[in-house]
C-alpha cells in the first residue's frame, strides 16, 4: 500500500512523500525529475517494500517546486544548495539510521543526488542515477559536443519568462509532447490514468518546475548566450566515492550516450549499466527492468 504524508523541514520547506514499507526499516528514497512527480516511482516503492525484496522503507518526494511540496517563486529558491538542503532534511527526518540505504534518482533528481554524493557523502550508503548526466560529463559536452549541443536547446524554451503559461496551453500540449515517442505518437505506457496524474500533477503550477532550469548555468550555449562555455567546474565538485550504479537508457533524445565517457574519471566505484531500446522516460517503460538492476545492485558487497 502507499500512503502520503507531508514532511516539514527545519528550514521551513513541506515536501509532500509518498510511502511504502514500515517505518524504522532501512530506507530507499526515490527522487523524480521534470515534468514528472513522485508517483512515477509507484511501482517500485511496492516492490521493494515486500519482505521478499528488501522489505525497506520506500520515501518518494515530491521535490520543492512540484506538486503539493512547497513552491518557492523565486528563480534563486532552486539553487543546488537549497535542493541539497532538502534532500539533507528529508533524510535526516526519515532515517534511523541516519543514511539512506540507496539514493535512486532520475532527471533534475540525479543532479540534486550528484551533488550530495559530492558533497555531503555521508548521507547515503549508496547512490542510483537513471538517466541524469554526472555534472562533469554534462559540462564537457555541452562545451564540446555539436550534438548534445542542439539536443539541450529545449532547455532555453523553459527558462523563458512566459513558459508556463506556453505549457498550460490547448491541455499540456507541449508537456504530454516531451512523452513522444521518435515518431510522434503517445507512448503505449501513458494511459489516460496516467495522463489524469500528470494534469493533476501541472495543475498544481509550473513555476518551480520551470526554475530549476531558470536557476542553472548548465545550459547549452546559443546565439547571444554563451551559457556553459563560460563556466568551469572545479575537481572537487566533481568526485563521487560512494558505490554508484549508472543505469542509462540508451534512446534517450535528450541525453545522448556521450554523457557516459570518463564517468570512471570521477566515479570511483561505479557500475554502468545500459539499457537499449528505451527511452528518457525509462522508468514509466520498464519498471520492472529498473527493478531489477536495483535489486542486484542493492545485494552488492
Amino acid at each position: 500500500m502507499i500512503q502520503t504524508r507531508t514532511v516539514t523541514l527545519p528550514h521551513g520547506i513541506s515536501l509532500q512523500c509518498r510511502e511504502s514499507g514500515s517505518r524504522g526499516r532501512p530506507v530507499l528514497m526515490f527522487l523524480h525529475g521534470f515534468p514528472e512527480g513522485a508517483f512515477i516511482w509507484d511501482e517500485l516503492l511496492l516492490h521493494f517494500a515486500r519482505p521478499e525484496n528488501g522489505g525497506y522503507h520506500c520515501v518518494a518526494p515530491y521535490l520543492r517546486g512540484f506538486g503539493e511540496s512547497s513552491q518557492p517563486q523565486a528563480t534563486e529558491a532552486y539553487r543546488a544548495k537549497h535542493l541539497v538542503q532538502d534532500l539533507v532534511a528529508l533524510i535526516s527526518a526519515v532515517c534511523t539510521t541516519g543514511a539512506v540505504e540507496c539514493l535512486v534518482a532520475h532527471d533534475w533528481g540525479g543532479a540534486v543526488a550528484w551533488n550530495l554524493a559530492n558533497q555531503q557523502p555521508q548521507w547515503l550508503k549508496r547512490l542510483a542515477i537513471i538517466n541524469s548526466p554526472h555534472p562533469g560529463a554534462f559540462l564537457r559536452e555541452l562545451q564540446t559536443n555539436a550534438a548534445q549541443q542542439a539536443a539541450s536547446q529545449y532547455m532555453h524554451f523553459l527558462c523563458r519568462p512566459d513558459a508556463e503559461s506556453l505549457l498550460v496551453e490547448n491541455d499540456f500540449q507541449r508537456l504530454f509532447a516531451f512523452f513522444n515517442t521518435p515518431e510522434g505518437h503517445a507512448p503505449a505506457w501513458l494511459t489516460e490514468a496516467v495522463r489524469a496524474q500528470y494534469r493533476a500533477l501541472w495543475s498544481q503550477g509550473l513555476t518551480g518546475a520551470c526554475n530549476y532550469y531558470r536557476a542553472s548555468p548548465l545550459r547549452p550555449p546559443r546565439e547571444g548566450d554563451r551559457a556553459a562555455l563560460d563556466l568551469e567546474l572545479p575537481a572537487s565538485m566533481l568526485s563521487v566515492d560512494v558505490p554508484t550504479l549508472v543505469l542509462w537508457a540508451m534512446n534517450d533524445p535528450a541525453l545522448l550516450p556521450g554523457l557516459l565517457q570518463g564517468l570512471p574519471d570521477w566515479v570511483h566505484r561505479l557500475r554502468l549499466r545500459q539499457i537499449e531500446h528505451a527511452s528518457h522516460w525509462v522508468v514509466h517503460e520498464h519498471p520492472e527492468r529498473v527493478a531489477q538492476e536495483l535489486g542486484h545492485f542493492l545485494l552488492l558487497k
